[in-house]
C-alpha cells in the first residue's frame, strides 16, 4: 500500500503498458498509487522516467517492492504466463493483458498459481467497455428488433500485420490473438446465457505467411443465432463494424463514432411491392420497402469508460465487489480461440462443448 492506496506497477512499458500507466496516474489517483514500471528495453525505462514514472532496474526489484499490491503485465503474449506466475509467487495480485495466454494449458497453470498463492489473477478485457459493442448489446438485450437471428461484428484495416512481435507466431502473433480476442470475447459476453454449439473459421495469410493476418468465423448458438466475426488487414473499402438482423428490423453501426441507425417495420399488413429493374431482369421479392411501411430510429448509443474495469479490480481487492473478468470466462474464451484455429486449419466445423460462466 502507498498512502492508504493500492500500490500499482506495470511490467512492459510499450504501447499498452504506457496506456495503463497513464490511466492510473491521471484518473485513478483516488484508488491507486503508481509506484513504477519495468521494461526489458532500457530505452523504454528511460521514456518512463522522462514521463515522471520510476523505472525499476530489474523485474525482481519491482516484484520485491513491498509497496506494490497489483501488477499489470503488458508484454508480448508468450511472456504472460511466466511473468504473471512470478508476480503471484512474489505475493502480488496480477492482471494479464489479453490474450491471457498462448493456450488453455497455460491459462490453467496461471489459475492454479493464483489459487496456490491466494492472490487475484484476472485479465484486461477493456473492449467490454467499447461504446459500439454496448450499444448493440443493448439492442439485443432489449429485444428491440424482435428475435435476432444474425449478428455481424468486424474490424478491417489495410496495413497488414504490424512489423513487430505481432507477426511472429512464437510470440503469439496474428490477428486471432490480437483483435480477434476482443471481438470473440464480446461475442461470448453479448450472447449470454446462450450456449455456443459450433464454430467454423477461415484463417488468411494475404500479407503475412508467418501467422494469420486475418480470419472469419461463424458461431452458431443453441437458439439458432448466427454470430459472424471478421478481422482483416487487407481491406481498402471497409464494411460496417456491426450489423444485426431481427424479425422486425435491422441495426447497423458504420464506424467507431457509433454512426448508424435502426430500421424497423411499421406496417406488416402492407405487403404489396412494386417490381424494380434488377440487372437483366425485374424483381418483386427484392424490391425495397416503401417509406410508409418502415420507420428509422437513432441508435441508443451507450456511453462508457474502461476505467470501470480498474475500479472493479480495486473494489475487489478492498473486498467490496466480485471480479468482473472471471477465470471461467477466460477458459471459455481460450477454448473458442483454439476452436477457431482448429477449424481454420482443418476446414471443418468444430463442435463446441460450452461451459457455464
Amino acid at each position: 500500500m502507498v498512502n492508504g492506496k493500492i500500490g500499482y506497477a506495470v511490467i512492459g512499458y510499450g504501447g499498452m503498458g504506457s496506456w495503463h500507466t497513464r490511466k492510473i496516474k491521471d484518473e485513478m489517483g483516488e484508488y491507486a498509487e503508481l509506484v513504477g514500471i519495468y521494461d526489458i528495453d532500457p530505452e523504454r525505462g528511460k521514456a518512463a522516467e522522462e514521463n515522471g514514472i520510476h523505472a525499476f532496474a530489474t523485474r525482481e526489484e519491482l516484484l520485491c517492492d513491498e509497496r506494490i499490491d497489483l501488477v499489470t503485465v503488458a508484454t508480448p503474449n508468450d511472456y504472460h504466463k511466466e511473468i504473471v506466475i512470478d508476480a503471484l509467487e512474489h505475493g502480488k495480485n496480477a492482471i494479464s493483458e489479453k490474450p491471457v495466454a498462448m493456450n488453455s494449458g497455460e491459462l490453467e497453470e496461471m489459475i492454479a498459481a493464483a489459487k496456490r498463492c491466494g492472490k487475484l489473477f484476472t485479465v484486461h478485457q477493456n473492449r467490454r467497455w467499447d461504446e459500439d459493442y454496448l450499444t448493440m448489446k443493448k439492442i439485443l438485450d432489449e429485444n428491440t428488433l424482435g428475435p435476432v437471428f444474425r449478428i455481424e461484428s468486424r474490424v478491417q484495416g489495410s496495413r497488414g500485420v504490424p512489423g513487430d512481435w505481432r507477426n511472429q507466431p512464437e510470440h503469439g502473433g496474428g490477428m486471432v490473438l490480437d483483435w480477434g480476442i476482443h471481438l470473440l470475447d464480446q461475442a461470448l459476453m453479448m450472447t449470454l446465457p446462450r450456449k455456443l454449439k459450433t464454430v467454423y473459421a477461415e484463417l488468411t495469410n494475404v500479407t503475412n505467411e508467418n501467422c494469420d493476418d486475418g480470419f472469419r468465423t461463424t458461431l452458431i448458438f443453441d437458439d439458432g443465432l448466427s454470430f459472424y466475426v471478421e478481422v482483416t488487414t487487407s481491406n481498402f473499402i471497409e464494411l460496417p463494424l456491426w450489423y444485426m438482423l431481427g424479425e422486425n428490423g435491422s441495426a447497423v453501426i458504420t464506424g467507431w463514432d457509433c454512426s448508424g441507425e435502426i430500421v424497423m417495420v411499421s406496417d406488416w399488413e402492407n405487403r404489396d411491392a412494386v417490381p424494380i429493374v434488377a440487372g437483366a431482369g425485374i424483381t418483386k421479392t427484392m424490391a425495397p420497402r416503401t417509406d410508409d411501411t418502415i420507420k428509422r430510429y437513432p441508435l441508443p448509443v451507450q456511453k462508457a469508460d474502461w476505467g470501470e474495469y480498474y475500479k472493479n479490480v480495486f473494489a475487489h481487492l478492498r473486498g467490496e465487489a466480485d471480479i468482473i473478468v472471471t477465470h471461467n470466462q477466460q477458459r471459455r474464451l481460450m477454448k473458442l480461440v483454439e476452436a477457431v484455429f482448429e477449424s481454420g486449419k482443418t476446414n471443418k466445423v468444430v463442435e463446441f462443448e460450452d461451459i457455464d460462466v
